[in-house]
């Protein structure tokens, strides 16, 4: 089992995306994404996702807002992953170049334009609505093949 983070960074009617293309091999190619990654032993989810944040941006984060968890079984075809989602728009610091992909920030009203993980497009609209949420997606060779959520 993996447990991580993913955050979304927001300002202005903006979010903070990461076009994935700078890695061989890497199971997000060519899709965009917030930003985060596996948690550390003795880690908590916030201090992970301020971590992660800071990594791959050079940002530093304050006050990270936990909005759901995401769980998606057998995502990588070995295990499960867990993941903890934040938005933050509290933050300091300047971007960064990041070996993952490029970072650029886009407008809010055109994320549902970007290549996303399917189920990205669903939260999306939950986030949107101020929900906080429980969810399951289920991923067979790329391809979202059934999710389940509960909101509270």
């Amino acid at each position: 089992m993996i447990l991580a983070t993913l955050c979304y960074v927001q300002k202005n009617g903006k979010t903070l995306m990461m076009h994935r293309t700078k890695r061989d091999r890497d199971i997000h190619q060519g899709k965009w994404n917030g930003l985060g990654g596996k948690m550390h032993a003795h880690e908590t989810p916030e201090a992970c996702v301020i971590r992660e944040v800071k990594e791959e941006s050079g940002l530093t984060l304050y006050r990270p807002r936990l909005r759901g968890v995401l769980t998606f079984p057998d995502f990588d075809g070995k295990q499960d992953w867990y993941a903890f989602l934040f938005t933050a728009n509290e933050y300091e610091g300047e971007l960064i170049e990041c070996d993952e992909g490029h970072l650029e920030w886009i407008e809010d009203d055109k994320l549902g334009g970007l290549p996303l993980w399917e189920g990205d497009y669903l939260f999306f609209e939950w986030l949107k609505k101020g929900l906080f949420f429980s969810a399951k997606f289920v991923y067979r060779e790329g391809k979202l093949q059934e999710h389940s959520v509960c909101f509270y």
